[in-house]
């Protein structure tokens, strides 16, 4: 099996336990995360080959972070050494009413400071058939922006499958910087992985008739999005997650795939959320599992929201399921009875 390769940041995650508050917490727990990181440790949980490439210091702290992918069997051989310091990410939880509080610290990270001559993607895409990274990573400064744009070119070059989430954060950067630097990768980009959002934020593409903070999807919005991204980027996918919030704990939560000019939407799951961080990354991660085994489009998009609806059910940012627990629960084993 051909190797996947993921691009991103991996920070450290610092977060108060359970649901205290910032201004509660006298400790902090420290894992990891960081978008692509999460999807190619959901890969390797399925047993494929996936790489993960940023740039970390040299000192114990990268070290750390490279050893928390390695457990999980993600191939850390590509992540350059250098820099001066991981980035930082601190996450409050929410509970009922309250919504979650992400605080990012990660101005003049390794990643975000590195250049073009650190990554020789030649090199890196040896053996490789799919490429993926999210919209966080070219936020993250111009100059990673451009080692995005240099990685999708090679990445074409040698005909590996290419995957996005837009994943806008607009704590990283504007609405309209983010629409001009989007608009020029996603012409390398062939499948490309939104919310109900992030259509709207970058390329100002929006669902019709949905109210994403009232919990109303429209079906035929959503289609209506997939068309127009696929018309203006010649995308062969377009998959949209679906996220009904009723409170921070309790989401309803689906997902559509458009490809073949044909929409393919998932079964409806109904969540209790213990941790709802990494949700869009396991659902990439399910998607790129699903497509590049060859399943069939109802089949890659039930894979995709049964692998994110067990995620929101695990602490930390990393999807520790493994291939038949996702498999059950696409297969409709949604009991969460106790296996002995």
């Amino acid at each position: 099996m051909k190797k996947v390769v993921t691009f991103g940041e991996l920070m450290l995650r610092l977060a108060p336990e359970n649901y205290l508050r910032f201004v509660q917490s006298e400790k902090y727990e420290a894992t990891f995360g960081g978008a692509e990181a999460n999807v190619a440790v959901s890969l390797a949980n399925y047993g494929m080959d996936a790489a993960f490439v940023t740039k970390l210091p040299a000192h114990e702290i990268g070290q750390a972070a490279v050893n928390s992918l390695r457990k999980f069997g993600v191939d850390t051989g590509r992540i350059v050494r250098g820099g001066e310091r991981v980035g930082i990410y601190y996450c409050e939880k929410g509970a009922s009413q309250r919504p979650s509080k992400v605080i990012y610290d990660r101005a003049y990270s390794s990643i975000a400071t590195a250049s073009k001559g650190d990554f020789d993607w030649d090199q890196i895409f040896e053996g490789t058939a799919w490429f993926h990274f999210t919209g966080i990573t070219p936020a993250l400064s111009d100059n990673v922006a451009e080692i995005c744009l240099e990685a999708c070119k090679k990445a074409k070059e040698k005909k590996l499958a290419v995957s996005c989430d837009l994943n806008f954060r607009k704590k990283l950067w504007s609405k309209e910087k983010a629409g001009k630097v989007m608009d020029e990768l996603c012409k390398y980009v062939d499948y490309c992985i939104a919310n109900e959002e992030d259509a709207k934020d970058v390329f100002g593409i929006e669902a019709e008739g949905s109210d994403i903070y009232g919990g109303k999807l429209d079906r035929n919005g959503y289609i209506s999005v997939a068309k127009k991204l696929t018309e203006r980027f010649g995308f062969k996918g377009v998959a949209i997650t679906l996220r009904e919030s009723k409170s921070a704990n309790d989401n309803d939560w689906s997902g559509m795939l458009y490809t073949g000019g044909e929409a393919h939407f998932s079964k409806k799951y109904s969540m209790h959320i213990v941790d709802r961080v990494g949700g869009g990354d396991s659902f990439g991660g399910g998607l790129i599992y699903a497509l590049s085994n060859g399943y069939e489009p109802q089949k890659a998009i039930e894979f995709a929201v049964a692998a994110s609806c067990l995620k929101h059910s695990i602490e930390g940012d990393y999807n520790m399921v493994s291939l038949a627990e996702v498999e059950a629960l696409a297969g409709g084993n949604a009991s969460g009875r106790v296996q002995r």
